[in-house]
């Protein structure tokens, strides 16, 4: 729990720095990203956030990340963290984020605390605005994943998420388009386009 603890405490030192932004975004985005100018949010883009959630268990760090049940959507069948689009009901994306958690893997959001956000990120796509929020937990979750919203909760490590042998890069086919990108491979699942964005800036947070 010390190793825990010291590794928040360090984080919350790191939040208080410039954070890297587009730079981390950059090293994981895909090919079609970098060389086309993407467009901008617009009036009709919808507010959103996920939550990465840190927490102690045998003596490693832990996040669950969770892979979306297939279906006809921009996101469908692909691994992403806990969240959703912002509600009327929500006071501040860090809500939503916290309430999406709640809903989508069944962490109590009294339970969390928040550490710090990441830098916005935009995915054309499906045009959301997405506000990654940082937070942890003093122990292991129970998880209890809404089926609807999440086919598998997928505990992983920062050990293994910060292992650069994970990181490969591959065409994949995206409804019918070949994209060039790179990707983290964690646990045998591809993680790739706004996910892997996160992930790259988080582990320079976490490294600073």
């Amino acid at each position: 729990m010390t190793d825990f603890t010291t590794f928040i405490d360090k984080l919350k030192i790191s939040f208080q720095a410039p954070l890297p932004g587009q730079l981390a975004h950059a090293r994981m985005a895909s090919e079609t990203r970098l060389k086309f100018k993407m467009p901008s949010p617009n009036e009709r883009t919808r507010e959103s956030a996920v939550l990465i959630l840190f927490y102690p268990y045998k003596n490693q760090i832990f996040m669950p990340l969770i892979l979306r049940p297939p279906y006809d959507g921009v996101h469908g069948g692909q691994m992403a963290f806990p969240g959703g689009r912002a509600e009327k009901e929500d006071e501040s994306l860090i809500r939503t984020a916290m309430r999406e958690a709640q809903e989508e893997i069944g962490v109590r959001l009294t339970d969390i605390k928040v550490i710090g956000q990441l830098t916005k990120l935009y995915i054309p796509p499906s045009n959301f605005y997405v506000q990654p929020v940082v937070g942890y937990m003093n122990f292991k979750p129970d998880f209890y994943p809404d089926a609807r919203e999440v086919d598998k909760v997928f505990e992983v490590t920062l050990e293994e998420m910060s292992n650069p042998i994970i990181i490969g890069r591959k065409m994949l086919d995206v409804k019918g388009v070949e994209v060039d990108t790179p990707f983290y491979d964690i646990q045998n699942n591809t993680v790739w386009g706004a996910t892997a964005m996160m992930i790259s800036e988080l582990l320079e947070v976490i490294n600073n």
